[in-house]
C-alpha cells in the first residue's frame, strides 16, 4: 500500500468563545509596541474596538436623556400630610378670638378669668371692632356689681371712642332665679284702639288668662274710639276681678289721644272720658283725676268713679324695642305679639312653652332682659327651637340680652336664626 505524504488531514472544528461585550477604552497611542502597529497579526485577528461615546459633555445626549423621564405616582409624597415639626397656621381674627374666649368662660362660670381675659383685651383692642369687648366688660362689671371699675371704664371708653359710655343700670351680683314661667311676659296691641279690633283684643283677653302679671304695650295705637275705650275698661276691670296685675305702657300717648276725644258739655263718647279717668288713676295724676271727674259729673250728671291711692302704680317703664320692630301699615297690624320672657341664669334650660309661642307668634320674641347668664346646653336648645320659626319665614327677635350673653349665642350660631336688638343706653 502506498501513502500519500501530502494528504490533507481532515479539519477540526473549534469553537470560538463568546463575544466580550466592547468596552470602552483609551485609543493605543502611536508610540505602542510592535503589537499595536497597524498591520500586524495581533491587530487583524483582535476584534475591532469602538471609538468611546463622552456621556459628560452637554452637547452630546442620548436619546433617553433627550426625553422628558417618566415619573410614577408613587415617586410623589403625601401632600395632606406635614413634614413632623411643621405646622400650618390660618390666619385668626384676635377681637373675634378673645371675644369667643370670654364668652365661654363666663357661660361655664368661670368669672375671675373672664375678667382678666377682658381687662387685658381693651388696652390691646382699643378702637373700631374691639369695641364688643368693651361692651362685654361694661356689662361685665354691672352683672358682677363692680361700679367703681365701670366708672373708670367709662372715662377710658369715652377717649378711646370719642362717645358717651354705657350708664350703669343698677343691677346687683347675679343670683339663681327660679325657672321662668311659660308664657308670662309681653304684649302688644297692634292696630287701632277701637271696638272693631277684634283680633287684637281676642289676643289680649288670652295673654291675660295664661299670665299673672303681664306687660301691655299700647305704643302702636294711633286712634281711639268709644267703643274700643270701652272694651279696655272691661279687660281692666276683668284684670281686677281676677286678681291678675297688668302694667300699660304706652298710657301716657294713649291718654292724650283720648283728651282729644272728649269735650266739657258734650255727652258724647262716655266710655273715652272713664278711660281717661282709669288711666289718671293708674298715672297716679290726682289734680287731673279730679279737675275730670268734676266735668265728668257737669257733662253727664253722674256721679264719676272715686279716687283709690292704692290703685296707682308705679312710673311708666320704657317700651320695649319688640313693641317698635315692625313699622308696617296699620292695617295689617291687627293682632298682638306675646314675648317669652326667661329669667336668671339658665343652665339645661328646655324653655317650656316656646314652641308653642314661636308656633302662633309672628315676629317670635324671646325677652333676654332679665337674663344674667346662659350655658352652652341652653343655647344649642334655643336653636334647635327656633330654627322651624326662621324656615318658616318668621322674624325672630332676641330682646335685650347682655353683651356677655349675646356674643354666646353668636358663638353657638343663633344670630343666623335671629336678630338680637340690644338695650339702649
Amino acid at each position: 500500500m502506498v501513502f500519500s505524504f501530502f494528504k490533507k488531514p481532515p479539519e477540526k472544528m473549534v469553537a470560538r468563545p463568546a463575544a466580550a461585550p466592547v468596552r470602552a477604552k483609551p485609543e493605543p497611542s502611536p508610540a505602542a509596541g510592535p503589537a499595536g502597529m497597524p498591520g500586524s497579526a495581533e491587530e487583524k485577528d483582535a476584534p475591532r474596538e469602538l471609538a468611546p461615546l463622552d456621556f459628560t459633555t452637554s452637547n452630546i445626549q442620548s436619546p433617553a436623556a433627550a426625553a422628558p423621564a417618566m415619573v410614577s405616582p408613587s415617586d410623589f409624597s403625601d401632600l395632606s400630610e406635614s413634614p413632623e415639626g411643621f405646622h400650618v397656621e390660618m390666619d385668626v381674627d384676635p377681637v373675634e378670638a378673645d371675644v369667643e374666649q370670654a364668652a365661654v368662660l363666663y357661660a361655664n362660670g368661670q368669672d375671675a378669668a373672664t375678667g382678666a381675659v377682658l381687662e387685658n383685651a381693651v388696652h390691646v383692642h382699643h378702637f373700631g371692632p374691639g369695641e364688643r369687648l368693651w361692651l362685654m366688660l361694661f356689662d361685665f362689671y354691672r352683672l358682677t356689681n363692680q361700679h367703681a371699675p365701670f366708672d373708670a371704664l367709662g372715662i377710658e371708653y369715652a377717649r378711646a371712642f370719642e362717645k358717651s359710655p354705657p350708664v350703669w343700670r343698677g343691677a346687683e351680683a347675679p343670683k339663681p332665679a327660679p325657672k321662668p314661667t311659660a308664657f308670662s311676659g309681653t304684649v302688644i296691641f297692634k292696630g287701632s284702639l277701637t271696638g272693631e279690633n277684634d283680633a287684637a283684643f281676642a289676643a289680649l283677653d288670652e295673654a291675660i288668662e295664661k299670665n299673672p302679671k303681664l306687660r301691655v304695650e299700647l305704643n302702636r295705637v294711633k286712634d281711639i274710639d268709644d267703643l274700643g275705650a270701652e272694651r279696655m275698661l272691661g279687660v281692666l276691670e276683668m284684670v281686677r276681678k281676677k286678681k291678675r296685675e297688668v302694667e300699660l305702657v304706652g298710657r301716657d300717648a294713649v291718654a292724650s289721644l283720648i283728651e282729644s276725644k272728649i269735650a266739657v258739655g258734650t255727652r258724647e263718647n262716655a266710655g273715652c272720658w272713664l278711660l281717661l279717668l282709669e288711666f289718671y288713676q293708674i298715672m297716679g295724676k290726682e289734680t287731673e283725676f279730679e279737675d275730670m271727674a268734676i266735668n265728668y259729673a257737669v257733662t253727664f250728671e253722674m256721679s264719676p268713679p272715686s279716687w283709690d291711692p292704692k290703685r296707682v302704680a308705679k312710673a311708666e317703664p320704657k317700651p320695649s324695642p319688640a313693641a317698635a320692630v315692625d313699622d308696617g301699615d296699620d292695617e295689617e297690624d291687627t293682632a298682638a305679639s306675646t314675648a317669652f320672657v326667661l329669667k336668671g341664669d339658665l343652665k339645661s334650660e328646655r324653655f317650656g312653652g316656646l314652641p308653642a309661642v314661636a308656633d302662633k307668634e309672628d315676629p317670635v320674641v324671646i325677652d333676654f332682659s332679665a337674663v344674667t347668664r346662659i350655658d352652652f346646653v341652653s343655647a344649642g336648645t334655643l336653636v334647635n327651637l327656633l330654627t322651624p320659626a326662621k324656615r318658616a319665614g318668621k322674624r325672630v327677635i332676641i330682646k335685650h340680652p347682655n353683651h356677655l350673653v349675646a356674643e354666646l349665642l353668636g358663638v353657638v350660631g343663633l344670630k343666623a336664626v335671629a336678630e338680637v336688638v340690644f338695650a339702649k343706653n
